[in-house]
């Protein structure tokens, strides 16, 4: 090409740029508005700030280890050197003479540790390992004993004195090593019309691999518990996205009663999938305080976080897309598999999008689990349909390019009108409005096709898009609220708030109903002595609490009205019920007027806390107990198929001498429904979108192939993005209230933002480059 034409590309991508930069900072600043006129009760819909930011940002929330119980002592873990065999010596004299030490607890000495009902056999745990009940060495890193001291400074010491030799056999490392036995995952397959058939007959095909490695959490907030064990029951401070599983597999452990265990933990400094369990290290507490009778602290070390619990599975898919010259998609043929560990079966099922995002009826979808040496895996944020949609989105890309057709009219091609794996109509599905304004926005149609077209000096520059979908998940749950004899209200709910803003939008729904404003309404959340709510996973907490605390919220308001118009000494006595109505300082007809604070002085207790929710009427304690502790309750309207969407817009710059990659601008077009607090949306939806910008990039677990070691195992060298590695990022809401997908017309918000997003960067950086991969995470290495 000339260069003159060069010119004309390069002023051609610049007006381009500056018209998408302008459109860009006009869709952030519609994206997730505030009211032109803000409502004083801040009720659902409204901007408003997270209600637990100061306690946050003043250091006033205490999180769960940073509880001061009376006379701790101090736990440390320790873990084992070698990924497979038993442990032949074990020498822990030195340590126990150590200064301060009070107990070193290994095998040889066990305390008894009950082995735990797994999650899919309508339990609560991920992981059914027990530690210190015999010498057998499953993987590097597990949990093989505790020191206890009376500072954590002492126990750090002993634990390093502690000698342990072993007698190694040889140790299956990663998935494809031979003398692997695959396990066939039958209840994830997908069998729709005849894909052979119809893989036969395409015109078109594609068939390639696409890998993921092993991804870990990295919360802020590290793996730390205290335990304390007080006539005969068991409290535990536990940073837990779902206090009454964790309180169903502590009792387990121990083999108490589930009522004798008490979970508490009001604050959870970030999880993303690694905290709705607790870990052996807390069953290793729990079992040393009743053994010590004093409370026990116990926290990981960095590196410990690595095998101390699962992250992300490594997966790969074999994935086949058939299609007619038209580009309408004919089959798709998948065959994928994820490692799990040699006990229990997690199986991170690559298929969860597959036959879901596009008219596809002929679709077979095969997953299975490769138990090896490793610690079980656990869930990170989008489980499943995150690799799921890395490959199907990839595969789309390059269908586009077999076909010559735009990556988005492609897929607009192929739009779905219902899902055909279930066969059932969308409850709601914006994606065709998402494609539209997020294209808009990001200025998708000044694309030029031809890989490494665009440049701008030494940088190419590549543009990729790619969809995304999470589904919505239900249980039901409960809440109180109480009428303090201040005339404040108080919401009470089991559930918990891990930075996604559970405290603000219970608040708000209050608020709502009461009408007063969410400000001054307090919220307590995270213990289960509170009423019954399931887990904050599935990114379905706030469509659960939000319509318990609707209900509740409702019953108290009749209960104020009754009250009023039935109390002795109120002014409204004799009033119908009718005539009063909700001010934000008690309840009003006309010019008389009773204050909340009046009526909580003049009813009986009992009638100023009232208790609502969303199970059923005629359902048992008992039932409404075992539904918030087992997962596979788990439900999903059953008349439609509700489900979030996304389109994700990526631009990349590869500078073409050194091969680095920055993401250079992000948009997003998202349909999660009716928003209960847009600011808190939002920030969901970038924190997805930063966690794909590290998935696609850089994170990437290594392991020593060995001994099976995470050589990686801290944050120097465990990459995750960091503020230069993130450019603006812009948000568009297409959504509306779905009220066929839950109670008050929300949809899955806080996983939505991480599908799609490491393709999108992926057929960036193939429209940049001209270079393919599968592989993630994209280094320079795989494109130079």
């Amino acid at each position: 090409m000339s260069d003159v034409n060069d010119q004309a590309r390069r002023d051609l991508f610049r007006a381009t740029a500056a018209a998408s930069a302008v459109e860009t900072q006009s869709a952030s600043d519609t994206a997730t508005p505030e009211p032109k006129t803000a409502s004083p009760l801040e009720g659902l819909g409204a901007a408003r700030s997270r209600g637990d930011g100061k306690v946050k940002v003043t250091g006033e929330a205490r999180y769960a280890i940073e509880h001061q119980p009376e006379n701790p002592l101090y736990g440390v873990v320790i873990q084992s050197t070698v990924a497979s065999g038993r442990i032949s010596r074990m020498s822990v004299e030195q340590a126990q003479q150590a200064s301060g030490v009070v107990a070193v607890y290994t095998h040889l000495n066990s305390l008894k540790i009950n082995k735990p009902v797994a999650i899919a056999d309508g339990g609560a745990a991920q992981s059914t390992y027990t530690p210190i009940q015999d010498d057998v060495i499953i993987h590097n890193g597990q949990n093989i004993g505790l020191v206890v001291a009376e500072t954590f400074e002492q126990a750090t010491y002993a634990a390093s004195l502690v000698e342990v030799e072993y007698e190694t056999t040889p140790a299956l490392i990663f998935a494809t090593d031979e003398g692997v036995e695959p396990k066939p995952v039958s209840k994830q397959d997908i069998d729709l019309g005849d894909a052979q058939t119809a893989m036969q007959q395409a015109e078109v095909r594609v068939n390639e691999r696409y890998t993921t490695p092993r991804e870990y959490n990295m919360p802020m907030e590290p793996h730390a518990c205290i335990a304390y064990w007080q006539d005969g029951r068991m409290t535990v401070w536990e940073p837990s996205q779902w206090v009454a599983g964790a309180q169903r597999e502590i009792a387990e452990w121990m083999g108490i009663e589930v009522e004798a265990v008490r979970i508490i933990s009001p604050y959870v400094g970030g999880g993303f999938g690694s905290k709705p369990v607790p870990y052996t290290h807390v069953a290793l507490a729990s079992v040393a305080s009743r053994a010590l009778n004093r409370p026990v602290k116990v926290s990981l070390t960095r590196p410990q976080t690595f095998t101390g619990l699962g992250g992300r599975p490594a997966t790969s898919q074999q994935l086949e897309l058939g299609a007619s010259r038209d580009g309408k998609i004919q089959a798709i043929i998948q065959r994928s598999f994820s490692e799990t560990s040699l006990i229990d079966v997690f199986a991170e099922n690559c298929s969860k999008v597959t036959a879901r995002m596009y008219a596809v009826g002929n679709v077979s979808a095969q997953h299975q689990v490769r138990p090896i040496n490793t610690v079980t895996p656990g869930w990170m944020r989008a489980p499943g349909e995150n690799p799921s949609a890395f490959g199907l989105e990839v595969a789309m890309d390059e269908m586009a390019y077999a076909l010559n057709i735009d990556p988005l009219e492609l897929r607009l091609r192929n739009w779905a009108d219902k899902d055909y794996q279930l066969d059932l109509p969308w409850s709601s599905r914006r994606l065709k409005e998402a494609y539209q304004k997020g294209a808009e926005a990001f200025g998708w149609d000044q694309r030029i096709m031809a890989p490494r077209s665009m440049r701008e000096g030494r940088e190419l520059i590549g543009w990729g898009m790619a969809s995304g979908t999470y589904p919505v998940n239900k249980l039901p749950a409960e809440a109180k609220i109480i009428l303090t004899p201040q005339g404040k209200f108080v919401v009470q709910c089991a559930g918990a708030d891990i930075g996604t803003g559970t405290y603000t939008i219970l608040a708000q729904t209050a608020a709502d109903i009461l009408g007063v404003a969410s400000s001054t309404i307090e919220v307590q959340l995270g213990d289960t002595e509170l009423p019954r709510t399931g887990v904050a996973g599935g990114s379905q907490l706030a469509g659960n609490v939000t319509a318990a605390v609707n209900d509740t919220a409702k019953r108290m308001r009749d209960q104020l009205l009754r009250l009023a118009s039935e109390l002795p000494a109120s002014p409204l006595k004799g009033t119908p019920l009718s005539q009063l109505t909700l001010t934000a300082d008690g309840v009003k007809h006309n010019d008389r007027a009773v204050s909340f604070a009046q009526l909580a002085a003049q009813a009986p207790a009992e009638s100023l806390a009232v208790k609502g929710g969303t199970f059923p009427e005629d359902m048992s304690q008992s039932e409404r107990d075992r539904m918030v502790r087992n997962l596979n309750d788990m439900s999903r309207p059953e008349a439609f198929s509700a489900h979030s969407w996304s389109a994700q817009f990526v631009e990349v710059r590869v500078d073409e001498d050194f091969g680095t990659i920055r993401v250079k601008r992000m948009v997003a077009a998202l349909d999660s429904g009716r928003l209960y607090n847009p600011k808190l949306a939002r920030s969901q939806w970038i924190g997805g979108m930063i966690m794909g910008v590290g998935q696609a990039l850089m994170e990437e677990g290594i392991v020593d192939p060995r001994n099976g070691r995470v050589i990686n195992n801290n944050l120097a060298d465990y990459l995750v993005p960091v503020n230069g590695d993130i450019p603006s990022i812009t948000t568009i809401n297409v959504g509306e209230p779905d009220f066929e997908a839950t109670t008050m017309g929300g949809k899955a918000v806080g996983e939505l933002g991480i599908v799609g997003v490491a393709a999108a960067i992926s057929n960036a950086v193939f429209h940049a480059t001209g270079k393919r991969v599968r592989d993630l995470p994209i280094t320079l290495d795989k494109i130079i």
